[in-house]
């Protein structure tokens, strides 16, 4: 049962797709404070809470606080409270109770999940104008109540965004591919050492500096007839765009823009000049409905050239600076001419010059028409980055109304879901990370975000030769699965290393995967069901619900991935029997059955760790070095306690629109 309560009144962020009438009264469970902008709930000392999306620390959120407020911050240390995305759904489950609840506001929400009082989680509002989603069970077919709770708020939010097929192949991608050519090398280095690769993405280097729906002409000449040179040796191109428009006579995005005044305004009506890659910039009016059309079809320019995948960047929006507070700092600056430094005024001149980007208070300087009304930017901030890949996915169902088109996000918020994936950011190659991205992941479904992963290997810092493999270890069961990193960092990839064969095999792995992972996905985005979730959520035990690094995904398999340096091997908790897969290639790998305990087990470099559930089925294909090649006519099956028949694998062509 779902039902909907309203404080206020609430920007509206089309989030919800299904029409719930307003229940009158109180919020149940809730205490409200008006005088402090607050709700708050009383937590059981064995509740747990899940959810949130894609947020630090670990799978319960239990004893951190949380704000909901998207931010350009590529460092995830445990001490940050807001990464890019704000996803605010969450589940409160015990034994005696089970409670979704969803927070459908644009502006800035803080969750204090028993941080300021154990046994209590307070939400609080910037501005005390939001509706509520209160759901909890019981749900029919459902053995679990968790479950059945996500389901039925997967189904009021709309289905999840469905890729093309090829999109689950292996992506290489670095920030720094400057020519045509050097992305040649890197497709053939990829065929010489035999890997496995489906796309290569172009950061901003292919464009004429750093203009949107642009090409660099010189370094990409005949960027039509590149990008079907390499269709036609099964590589996708996938190519950034940026959420700012650069400020250039001559250039037609920009003067389109101006005549149709589609870009956003200060109060006195003058457009915001602001700061990314190239300059000075405008940012379109992605929740001005005319805005977001018009930016959409541009989309065209580089699907006419047989693009078929995008990935959207910097729409928290990333704001290097903006021309006014620019100013203030140099203005300020003068101040501390001359003067001695002493460790005040040092600290605050320091203050000074580091609140040059993604200032709090430049995100009030601009405002957007938004359904009939102007509404300053921090009253409607999570919602950028969401409408820019909206303007996207409503464009690409226009201009490509019967193939897929790949989309994915930096910066999201609910209902985001239905038009686009996510990737978790600017990572860095760090061991913490990895295991950051393996606790994200089932928030992330729980959300509507199924397709989606971090940047493998880490995108920021050198990474390692056996960090690399560990991560890709995992990221060959993540929907997207790419290999990211800047510019100045250690170049990575896979056939740079000394371990080339284990990449190798690992890579084809994910290929043989292929069948069960399109199927898994596309069941649990068909049936808005999770793809990747944490053992609680099947399992009734009191161990269970501690396991925090290991997964589920889909029907059959559980995932303990090795995620810590210089160990060969981890601890397994199974909470019943399973039968143990050690792959060290698709066609190499022993089989042990384990009974229900905890497990010492190896796990060397370049070896993965699959657990299939009694009664379950995981099948494998052949691998090939692109997904258009992988069949489904000849697999074979690892069966524990069941038949192949026990399996339904789902097929398609894997680049229809599913209607």
């Amino acid at each position: 049962m779902v039902r909907k309560f309203r404080v206020g009144n609430p920007i509206e962020t089309d989030s919800v797709v299904k029409d719930i009438e307003i229940t009158n009264g109180e919020i149940p469970y809730f205490k409200a404070d008006a005088s402090s902008k607050s709700l708050f709930i009383e937590l059981d000392q064995e509740d747990k809470v899940f959810g949130l999306g894609e947020t630090i620390r670990g799978m319960n959120k239990r004893g951190w606080i949380y704000t909901s407020n998207n931010a350009d911050d590529p460092n995830h240390t445990e001490d940050k409270r807001s990464l890019y995305a704000s996803q605010n759904f969450f589940v409160i489950t015990s034994k005696s109770r089970t409670l979704g609840v969803y927070i459908d506001t644009p502006g800035t929400v803080t969750f204090d999940i028993g941080y300021s009082k154990f046994n209590e989680l307070t939400i609080s509002f910037e501005d005390y104008d939001f509706d509520i989603y209160i759901i909890e069970g019981p749900f029919e077919g459902e053995e679990k109540e968790v479950k059945g709770v996500v389901k039925e708020f997967r189904s009021i939010i709309g289905r999840s965004y469905i890729p093309p097929r090829w999109a689950f192949g292996y992506g290489q991608s670095r920030w720094s591919y400057f020519t045509a050519d050097e992305v040649r090398e890197v497709a053939d280095k990829y065929d010489e050492a035999g890997i496995p690769l489906d796309m290569i993405y172009l950061d901003i280097d292919y464009m004429e500096r750093y203009k949107d729906f642009t090409v660099d002409d010189k370094a990409f000449p005949d960027f039509k007839e590149f990008v079907s040179e390499m269709k036609n040796r099964g590589i996708h191109l996938v190519p950034i765009i940026d959420a700012g428009v650069k400020i250039e006579d001559g250039y037609d995005v920009y003067e389109e823009g101006v005549e149709k005044d589609y870009f956003v305004k200060k109060e006195d009506g003058e457009r915001l000049v602001a700061a990314v890659w190239p300059g000075r910039v405008h940012f379109p009016d992605f929740l001005n409905d005319e805005a977001r059309a018009w930016f959409g079809n541009k989309y065209k320019v580089l699907l006419d050239q047989g693009i078929d995948g995008f990935w959207n960047d910097m729409n928290e929006p990333a704001i290097f600076y903006t021309e006014d507070h620019l100013k203030e700092v140099f203005d300020k600056i003068e101040d501390y001419k001359d003067k001695n430094l002493d460790i005040n005024s040092f600290f605050a001149f320091k203050d000074l010059v580091g609140s040059i980007d993604n200032n709090e208070a430049d995100y009030k300087r601009f405002y957007h028409e938004y359904k009939g009304q102007k509404i300053r930017h921090d009253k409607v901030h999570n919602l950028f980055g969401y409408n820019m890949t909206r303007a996207a996915g409503e464009a690409f169902e226009r201009l490509s109304p019967d193939e897929r088109i790949l989309m994915f996000s930096r910066s999201s918020y609910i209902g985001m879901h239905r038009y686009g994936g996510i990737w978790c950011g600017d990572n860095k190659s760090w061991w913490s990370h990895l295991l950051l991205n393996i606790q994200q992941m089932p928030a992330l479904s729980m959300c509507g975000f199924l397709y989606s992963g971090a940047d493998v290997g880490g995108f920021g810092a050198d990474t390692t030769e056996d960090l690399l493999l560990r991560w890709i270890a995992f990221g060959i069961f993540t929907p997207l699965f790419r290999n990211h990193s800047a510019m100045g960092t250690r170049k990575q990839e896979l056939y740079r290393f000394e371990s080339v064969d284990k990449f190798k095999k690992l890579v084809e792995l994910r290929y043989a995967l292929l069948p069960y992972l399109y199927s898994e996905f596309m069941k649990a985005a068909l049936r808005d069901e999770m793809l990747f979730a944490p053992l609680s959520f099947e399992y009734d035990d009191e161990r269970s619900g501690e396991v925090e690094d290991q997964l589920l995904l889909g029907e059959s398999i559980m995932l303990a991935p090795v995620y810590k340096q210089n160990e060969t091997g981890r601890y397994v908790y199974l909470p019943e029997d399973m039968k143990m897969i050690r792959f060290r290639a698709y066609d190499d790998y022993d089989e042990e059955v384990l009974s229900a305990d905890d497990h010492y087990v190896k796990a060397d470099l370049g070896e993965v760790l699959v657990f299939v559930r009694k009664g379950h089925v995981l099948p494998l294909a052949k691998p090939e070095n692109r997904t258009d090649k992988v069949s489904a006519d000849s697999l074979k099956y690892i069966c524990y306690e069941a038949d192949s028949d026990n399996y339904e694998l789902y097929t398609d062509d894997g680049i229809s629109r599913i209607k």
